[in-house]
């Protein structure tokens, strides 16, 4: 499992951290559609939403799968280094030619279907392609239906309309929280680049997240980031500028995005640490071994144990009824799934149950599922 990023060939060079205000805003936007995703941002999300405007809220829901349950990727950055300001993104974001636009508007908007027909043709331009891109879009809702009808027949106008739409999020309410986030993600990002240009691309990645991980062998060099997606990409695409862009986001807490579509420069958004918030929930395989290891009632009630006071094999062993050897097994399982802490005296190991990683759990497998 997990988005696989090909960086064989890659020079450290075309690695490149920044923020982006197209990004942010995106996240932003997702926070508004889906805050059960972040509790943190209640405050926010009350407020903000409770000053939109009618109209701008009526624009907004039309507009929501580009950011909702997924990220478009026209919605986040196209050069190698984020621009500065959104004026600018969006300047470059009009740049694409519109079949280019088009398939990836669509994309979102059919969840991930292909959308040419076997010979290829774009329903841009194919009468066969179009019915079948507008039948899997009505298959989504109304919504999506119109929204790819007009994306069909006026690309132009459907481009100019999502621009006016992210124009007007910054003078509602985003430019204010961009200025309030964007020392953090810059500082970030400067903290990321010194990772990697004085240390090592891994430091860098470990830095970035503990789901983030560089994986080499003879076969070459990948970045795998430890989603429930399964998808691999190059950094190295005919017709693509060569490079990875990491781009730091305060909003995204969980999650992590990756954009992995053939024919884009990869692009990987991720939560920002910062002194409010916990360290993230570690890697999938991590989380299924804590949830294997308390799937066993005899290790349920060596928790309860454990959670009270710390314990020898041989105390456990004694007070359960059962053998050294099987609570030796039951106790690895818990120490694989780092549950536990221990102490040692003389020749005696105690063990004792971390109860702030239990008790973090439920928020951890949410965040880990999110991510």
């Amino acid at each position: 499992m997990g988005v696989q990023i090909d960086i064989t060939g890659l020079p450290q060079e075309r690695i490149v951290f920044g923020p982006s205000p197209l990004a942010e805003l995106s996240a932003a936007l997702h926070v508004l559609s889906e805050p059960a995703h972040h509790p943190g941002a209640h405050g926010w999300v009350t407020t903000t939403a409770a000053a939109l405007k009618p109209d701008l809220q009526s624009r907004l829901v039309e507009a929501e799968f580009l950011w909702r349950s997924t990220r478009s990727d026209i919605l986040l950055p196209r050069r190698p280094m984020p621009s500065a300001t959104l004026a600018q993104e969006l300047d470059e974001l009009d740049q694409l030619d519109d079949q280019t636009f088009v398939d990836a508007a669509l994309e979102i908007n059919t969840a991930g279907c292909e959308l040419r027909t076997a010979g290829g043709r774009s329903p841009l331009v194919d009468a066969a392609a179009r019915d079948a891109a507008l039948e899997r879009a009505s298959a989504r809702g109304p919504r999506q239906r119109d929204f790819a009808h007009h994306l069909l027949t006026d690309p132009g106008g459907v481009r100019a309309w999502i621009r006016r739409l992210l124009e007007d999020c910054e003078q509602a309410f985003f430019a204010d929280a961009w200025e309030r986030v964007r020392p953090q993600l810059a500082a970030d990002a400067r903290e990321k680049t010194d990772l990697l240009r004085h240390r090592s691309l891994g430091d860098a990645l470990r830095a970035v997240s503990p789901a983030v991980a560089l994986e080499e062998d003879p076969r070459g060099r990948r970045i795998t980031v430890d989603t429930l997606a399964h998808a691999r990409t190059d950094a190295v695409q005919p017709g693509v500028e060569p490079g990875l862009t990491f781009v730091p986001t305060a909003f995204g807490r969980p999650h992590l995005i990756v954009r992995h579509a053939p024919g884009w420069r990869p692009v990987v958004e991720y939560p920002v640490a910062t002194a409010e918030l916990r360290p993230g929930p570690g890697t999938s395989e991590l989380m299924e071994k804590r949830l294997t290891a308390l799937a066993h009632p005899a290790r349920i009630r060596l928790c309860w144990a454990l959670a009270r006071a710390p314990y020898t094999t041989t105390e456990l062993a004694k007070g359960f009824g059962m053998t050294a050897a099987e609570v030796s097994r039951h106790l690895k399982a818990l120490r694989q799934a780092e549950m536990l802490t221990t102490r040692r005296h003389g020749r005696y190991v105690q063990y004792q149950l971390d109860v702030t990683v239990v008790a973090r759990l439920g928020s951890d497998f949410l965040e880990s599922i999110l991510r």
